[in-house]
């Protein structure tokens, strides 16, 4: 079974996938998260610099594309094609309303029939293999019949699929029912994605999905980054191995940004997870979120390492923002 790293917006960034690697070994792929193709204007410095083969080498990476132009997918994939891609995913899944407003990411499966004349503009012309992520519809489970049926026209390199509703966001339970019927009719290769927190969640649905080729991991393995060793029978995380990486992360994005507010903000967010998988956290957790400078931040970091420890098992929660 292949296990993917999900794309997640703040996270997994070129300066995080290159230190994960390093620290923890490489998942079978890795997502970037999501790019916004406009052929007008081009793509934006800092999107360009996720998928420079530079800022990427010797990692199994997939860009991501948000958009409901056709053209701006192809002209994207066309530089991707260029610069030595051989895949690039569709983002249909991205539940923000901010994205879903203007009809992109999981706003997009709203409309049946523009998704379809979409698809089939893309997969006519596409220099590369095209995978999807999507969830199962905006807000009932009775549309998802007839966006498979439309998957099902073309051919995907993969359908990776969120089980939730655009309207579910995070919260609830994911419709196993849902994957289960698109496992069953799909002609292409199809990935669980949804509430993959703890190696019990993957057992869980790995043996009532026997049958599923990949899977995807997202908020568990940004809070446990050895997740995905620890799957294959390898060393669980310990401590030591966190703050090295804690280390190559902090020095990758001092060297990325410029100014404090910057950097403080990208560790924040990586924190929000990593906090997660130690025990009575949450004093410490206050303390890096209220930390207003780097010299703070140091501090509330020191001790962390100094006075947490890990929690044991599956004993951590995962929440989706502490």
């Amino acid at each position: 079974m292949k296990l993917y790293f999900a794309p997640m917006e703040g996270v997994t960034d070129s300066v995080y996938r290159r230190a994960h690697a390093s620290c923890f070994g490489v998942p079978d792929q890795y997502f970037t998260p999501f790019l916004s193709p406009a052929r007008r204007k081009g793509l934006a410095a800092r999107e360009m610099r996720e998928i420079l083969p530079e800022e990427n080498a010797g990692l199994p990476v997939v860009p991501q594309l948000l958009t409901n132009h056709a053209e701006n997918f192809l002209w994207a994939a066309g530089i991707l094609d260029g610069m030595g891609y051989r895949e690039v995913n569709l983002n249909l899944g991205c539940p923000s309303g901010t994205v879903t407003a203007k009809k992109k990411g999981a706003g997009q499966l709203a409309d049946v029939a523009a998704l379809d004349r979409f698809l089939d503009t893309v997969f006519k012309a596409s220099p590369l293999a095209v995978s999807i992520k999507t969830r199962i519809g905006v807000a009932d489970p009775a549309e998802f019949p007839a966006i498979l049926a439309v998957f099902c026209k073309y051919p995907l390199a993969e359908l990776i699929i969120h089980a939730r509703l655009r309207n579910d966001f995070y919260q609830g339970t994911p419709r196993l029912d849902a994957f289960q019927a698109a496992l069953a009719q799909c002609p292409f290769p199809v990935c669980y994605n949804g509430d993959l927190l703890t190696p019990g969640d993957v057992q869980r649905v790995s043996a009532q999905f026997p049958g599923v080729p990949a899977l995807m991991l997202g908020r568990g393995a940004a809070v446990n980054p050895g997740l995905f060793r620890e799957l294959r029978g390898q060393a669980r995380v310990s401590k030591d191995e966190i703050q090295a990486f804690h280390a190559l992360l902090y020095q990758g994005y001092r060297s990325r940004f410029s100014g404090e507010r910057a950097v403080l903000c990208r560790m924040k967010e990586h924190w929000s997870y990593l906090i997660q998988i130690f025990a009575d956290h949450a004093r410490l957790a206050k303390a890096l979120r209220k930390a207003g400078s780097l010299q703070e931040y140091e501090a509330a970091v020191a001790a962390v390492f100094q006075t947490l420890s890990i929690c044991q098992g599956d004993d951590y929660r995962v929440a989706f923002k502490t």
